[in-house]
């Protein structure tokens, strides 16, 4: 199993931009010195606490300080922008990082970004899938380009130059391009057997329980035949979130009490989901009213919290109960103690997932 990182920057929205920009590049830098293999970063326009606006540029801001880890866009809300800038930029970021990059793409899922960009109760699955095509296509084809849908137009007919270069959309530096992957969040996802058949990987998202978790990977299975392809287990990526300390007391308090930052990071994820009418994700049984669903019932379910050996303890019976996967992302929360916070990170890198692969081995 192979450890990398998945970035939902949420802070208390009070807190300086400019100094939790400062603290998630540092988590990333630390991340890439203790041999994290990745590093996803989601981003949203209109959210104080989530306030990455652009994962793309803030990946750039890494692209020469990072030496081995990959970087990837976790994710790139597709319906809200144009299908050109967006081919154009992650084409640019691949460059930067000489391939060292990873495409993860949705329809996004906040609510007011779906409203300031003007498709708040449009069909964002259709227009995601129109501006994937679209950039598929960019990268595919020689221009100038003539692409014309239902929500995008992409066109250089008019004014292409291309003896000098005017009309054409840089291509990425893999090719034919980035790997791809997609976020799965809805219990037996329809959208990870469809990415499946497109050559796609699934990250399964860390607030998720582990009974809906583990349905993603039957549906992957199903996507992987359907084209005659095999799933293989070291495709699929599962996020959880997870805290180390040198003692169970520190463990139990800031990973899950509520002086913490991961029971802040659910009471705040927990109100956005519910609102948005997600309160499916934090219980099986979907009778049961959404007043049951509390910051502290969900970190107590959602997070892993302990000792060296305790941790890798719960991370093995949770891949028992959710299914072999590849590679484990830890989340980077809030630094509410910031030496607790990088102390965390090491004893996951260098203690904890050393006895899980030995465990595995066995």
């Amino acid at each position: 199993m192979k450890l990398g990182t998945f970035m939902m920057p949420l802070h208390p929205a009070g807190r300086k931009a400019w100094e939790t920009y400062a603290e998630d590049r540092e988590a990333i830098l630390l991340a890439d010195r203790l041999g994290y293999c990745e590093a996803l970063v989601g981003e949203h326009v209109t959210d104080l606490a989530e306030n990455v606006t652009s994962c793309l540029m803030f990946l750039a801001s890494l692209a020469h300080e990072t030496k081995t880890i990959v970087l990837g866009s976790g994710t790139v809300n597709m319906p809200n922008s144009h299908p050109a800038a967006i081919a154009a930029q992650v084409a640019m970021l691949d460059h930067l990082l000489r391939g060292r990059f990873i495409f993860g793409i949705s329809p996004g899922g906040l609510m007011s970004d779906a409203e300031v960009f003007g498709n708040y109760k449009k069909d964002r699955n259709a227009m995601f899938l129109e501006s994937i095509n679209m950039v598929l296509d960019i990268w595919a084809k020689q221009p100038p380009y003539d692409l014309s849908g239902q929500f995008f137009t992409v066109t250089t007919a008019n004014t292409s130059i291309l003896e000098i270069g005017q009309g054409a959309i840089l291509k990425p530096y893999q090719k034919p391009h980035p790997p791809i992957v997609v976020t799965a969040v809805a219990p037996h996802s329809k959208g990870v057997t469809e990415a499946a058949k497109r050559g796609w990987t699934p990250i399964s998202a860390n607030f998720l329980l582990p009974e809906w978790v583990a349905s993603h990977w039957p549906r992957y299975v199903e996507g992987r035949k359907a084209i005659g392809q095999e799933a293989k287990p070291e495709d699929w990526r599962v996020a959880k979130s997870i805290f180390v300390a040198d003692d169970e007391a520190t463990a139990k308090r800031y990973g899950l009490s509520a002086e913490g930052p991961y029971h802040f990071y659910f009471k705040q994820l927990a109100r956005k989901l519910i609102y948005g009418g997600r309160s499916n994700l934090f219980k099986l049984d979907q009778s049961e009213p959404d007043s049951s669903i509390t910051p502290e019932s969900i970190t107590q379910k959602l997070v892993i919290a302990g000792t060296v050996s305790s941790v890798a303890d719960q991370i093995l019976a949770f891949r028992e109960k959710v299914g072999a996967f590849g590679t484990l992302y830890y989340p980077c929360h809030d630094w509410l103690d910031p030496a607790l916070a990088r102390r965390s990170m090491q004893l996951m890198a260098e203690q904890v997932m050393p006895k899980v692969n030995a465990a595995l081995k066995e």
